[in-house]
């Protein structure tokens, strides 16, 4: 039997052929292109960008030996890698480089090759200044400044923004971000060229990985795309990109970008990037949006940036001279920049130095150092960690879902939301640290009480035994069948079905599929996952075992 041919390799082939042909011909018809390669290998180390590619380098590896994504890909550990508190210096430490999975991966080393490379340019690997030998000095070696200098600089930059993002963050897109502050400085429209070469080059990763994709209306649980955006920390790199961009194009004496130029591209990169989106957490998976704040912050933040980039020498105020008034106009406005990356990076610190609060919840499984659990409205005590309220707002909120603590590494996080396991009813927590991963399953079932709620119960799987960490409070069904109410209870190793009349009541567990129980002359039959009641002719449904969207879904 002859097989047909194997069409998803053939796609993507035909993908990298196209652009490979592509590539030649316009290289043909480039008669410039040559002298752009020559241009290259002025500025780069044979024309290539090793302190970008040495970065990306560095960002996998943890990925891949740290996080466990080597034998985990798409599952990598998470937690134990997050900037928690700076009582836990592993999490500083790590978070900048670690990865929540690997399309968070991907999209950040997109953006480090794309940014990164152009920055690098920028910055060259020749010493740019007049009677500068090239191996006269560490400071000058090109292998120094491509190998050495480049990936430094961008670890040192990952530390500072772990170490001053309002945590628990996690991901090198503040360095990604500082990558492009600095070739803002220097290419401004440039960079948002770039930015849509690094849509391009996802594009063309995800249709190598699936060249074909069927889509279907399904149900989809999840947050504001926004919420998901680490506004504070990305402002915070991009501010520190500028400022080195900054320095490096005053100390050699580069001449900036037009004004107009400048702000365009930081206007248009900012909205592209969403760093307009300022939002504060309601709790309970609510959240509020800040559109207008936002849109304005970016119009007068790209404003400072231009005038730090391209004002002139000339002093701030032509009249008589005090230290004030003395100081060059782009100076001033280079402390401007200097005070808001502080101010964005200052809230930082307390939360950082701040402690969950020692009351913790009964841990229904434990995990060396971990305490997991289910609870419902708890005060979040990672957001309230240090009481703030501005605006109408507050971070005295609460939360419901999984709850994971350790006390040593200073976590205190809701790994799964209570929306989210009602939507999936399924569940994996991924817990570990250096050299080592564990997983506690998460379970709900449950049911839906015709006129009320759901009556439920989560329970937690690890290592082979099973306990329920939570029950909700019982449901009256809003039928009433020959003057008796029925209700469901959830207890931890069955749910009861409970018949009341007056002073009267009587339980019993929730029958099995096509059997029946006898309950004060109420009979409760169960079809499958409906749960009726029954009395003479009266028969009406009372309960619906619950599912889950993500499983109807799939």
């Amino acid at each position: 039997m002859v097989s047909g041919p194997n069409w998803a390799l053939v796609q993507r082939l035909a993908v990298v052929v196209a652009f490979v042909l592509a590539l030649v011909v316009v290289a043909a018809v480039d008669r410039s292109s040559r002298s752009r390669v020559g241009h290259l290998r002025t500025r780069l180390l044979l024309g290539v960008p090793w302190g970008t590619l040495t970065t990306l380098a560095v960002v996998t590896s943890v990925y891949l030996f740290l996080q466990g994504g080597w034998s985990n890909w798409h599952t990598p550990v998470v937690v134990p890698f997050r900037a928690w508190s700076y009582f836990y210096p592993l999490g500083v430490l790590s978070a900048a480089f670690a990865h929540v999975g690997a399309g968070h991966l991907v999209g950040n080393l997109v953006g480090t090759l794309a940014f990164g490379a152009l920055a690098e340019y920028a910055w060259g690997h020749f010493p740019r200044s007049r009677g500068a030998s090239t191996f006269s000095s560490w400071r000058t070696n090109p292998y120094v400044r491509a190998f050495v200098v480049v990936p430094s600089v961008a670890v040192a930059v990952g530390l500072v923004t772990a170490a001053f993002s309002i945590g628990p963050i996690i991901g090198f897109s503040g360095v990604v971000f500082a990558f492009a502050g600095f070739a803002l400085v220097y290419y401004p429209l440039g960079t948002v060229v770039t930015l849509s070469a690094g849509g391009v080059v996802r594009t063309v990763y995800r249709t190598l990985r699936s060249p074909t994709v069927i889509g279907k209306a399904e149900p989809v649980y999840s947050s504001p795309w926004w919420a998901d955006v680490a506004i504070q920390g990305h402002a915070l790199g991009l501010f520190v990109g500028v400022l080195l961009g900054l320095w490096v194009a005053r100390r050699r004496g580069d001449d900036p970008p037009s004004p107009l130029r400048l702000w365009s591209g930081v206007v248009l990169f900012a909205v592209a990037q969403s760093l307009w989106a300022v939002y504060w957490y309601r709790g309970s998976e609510t959240y509020v949006l800040y559109r207008a704040v936002g849109v304005v912050a970016v119009a007068l933040l790209a404003t400072l940036v231009t005038l730090a980039v391209t004002a002139s020498d000339r002093p701030l105020f032509d009249a008589p001279a005090d230290a004030l008034r003395a100081m060059p106009r782009w100076q001033a406005a280079a402390v401007a920049v200097v005070l808001v990356t502080a101010a964005i990076s200052g809230p930082a610190v307390p939360v950082n130095l701040s402690r969950p609060a020692d009351d913790a919840v009964a841990a229904t499984t434990t995990v060396r150092d971990y305490e997991v659990t289910y609870a419902e409205n708890l005060t979040n005590r990672m957001v309230s960690a240090v009481d703030v309220s501005a605006l109408g707002e507050t971070t005295n909120v609460t939360t419901s879902g999984v709850v994971v603590e350790s006390r040593r590494r200073s976590i205190w996080t809701t790994a799964v939301t209570k929306g989210r396991l009602d939507f999936a009813g399924d569940a994996r927590v991924r817990l570990g640290g250096v050299g080592w991963r564990e997983t506690v399953g998460v379970h709900r079932d449950g049911w839906d009480v015709v006129g009320n709620d759901t009556v439920y119960r989560v329970s937690l799987s690890h290592d082979g035994r099973n306990a329920t960490a939570y029950t909700s409070p019982p449901k009256r069904a809003e039928p009433v069948v020959a003057g008796r109410n029925v209700s469901v209870v959830a207890r931890p190793d069955r749910f009861l079905v409970n018949v009341t009349r007056a002073n009267e009541s009587a339980s019993a567990p929730v029958p099995a599929n096509d059997s029946s129980v006898t309950l004060l002359n109420v009979t409760l039959v169960r079809n499958g996952t409906k749960l009726f009641a029954t009395h003479g002719e009266t028969r009406v449904r009372v309960a619906n075992e619950e599912t889950y969207p993500a499983n109807r879904a799939g």
